[in-house]
């Protein structure tokens, strides 16, 4: 991992796209308010004026975030997104054990549609009237009955905002750390969110080249 300056850690960069490892506790993107400038994106545009903005992570999360280098890389990677062929995976750590998937391949998929909730918002809830159809695919990695809690790897299908914290809370397991979706108690097991986006693969938009990128996580 190169690293770019004292605020961003560089994992790669060529003339089209950078990908980088993002702290958790940065917002991806600039918020409301002045209070809310400083972000990963603001950080990278004063190296790169052309990195653009293609997805982002919650400010909670960390781990590898993808941006683009000028308007036509940014249409590109855009597309790719819209068609799911950005595989991204994630690891959280979670409270309880919620049982092995019964998918022969140790898969399983939660399939819940999430919707805004206007009153609390930017709060999501599983909502089957008004939410947008939202899938992730998850697997048991390991559990630690010391301390009650499983670490999962997760794969979106879908991009929905918070998507892996409210499925993970609708499964009646949050993940550990999560102020805005796990009770209290949940809350108070870890000083941070234990969500961390472990991999990235996709093809480049330029080259063709199979790009795969790898940052194991912190927790």
């Amino acid at each position: 991992m190169a690293e770019a300056s004292p605020n961003i850690a560089l994992v790669h960069v060529d003339d089209s796209l950078l990908v980088l490892d993002k702290p958790a506790g940065l917002l991806a993107v600039p918020g409301r308010g002045t209070d809310k400038q400083d972000c990963l994106s603001s950080r990278v545009q004063t190296h790169y004026p052309d990195a653009l903005v293609v997805h982002r992570l919650d400010m909670a999360t960390s781990g590898l975030m993808l941006m683009a280098r000028g308007l036509e890389a940014q249409r590109a990677l855009s597309k790719l997104f819209e068609t799911r062929a950005v595989h991204k995976r994630y690891v959280a750590v979670i409270d309880g054990h919620p049982g092995l998937p019964p998918g022969p391949d140790g898969w399983g998929l939660i399939d819940l549609p999430i919707a805004l909730d206007w009153p609390r918002r930017p709060l999501r809830i599983i909502d089957a009237e008004r939410g947008k159809s939202s899938q992730t695919r998850w697997r048991v990695m390991a559990f630690d009955p010391t301390t009650n809690s499983t670490r999962l790897e997760l794969a979106p299908v879908t991009g929905r905002s918070h998507q892996l914290r409210v499925h993970l809370q609708a499964l009646g397991h949050a993940i550990l750390g999560d102020r805005l979706y796990a009770p209290e108690a949940v809350q108070a097991r870890s000083a941070r969110l234990l969500l961390h986006a472990c991999a990235l693969r996709f093809v480049h938009p330029v080259s063709g080249e199979r790009m795969q990128f790898e940052n194991p996580a912190p927790f």
